[in-house]
């Protein structure tokens, strides 16, 4: 299942983070960095998906 995440992640960042925490606040964080800009969206889900 880490693999499907991690997959998201690359293409809809807040997905993969979605699917790991769920509605909270990393999942917000997500959306806010995915807007200012794609990559810190990647990054910080990819951090998500790998820390737990």
């Amino acid at each position: 299942m880490d693999i499907v995440r991690l997959i998201c992640a690359v293409f809809l960042p807040p997905l993969g983070v979605f699917l790991q925490v769920g509605i909270g606040p990393q999942f917000w964080i997500n959306i806010l960095l995915t807007l200012l800009g794609y990559i810190p969206g990647i990054i910080h889900a990819v951090w998500i998906i790998a820390r737990r």
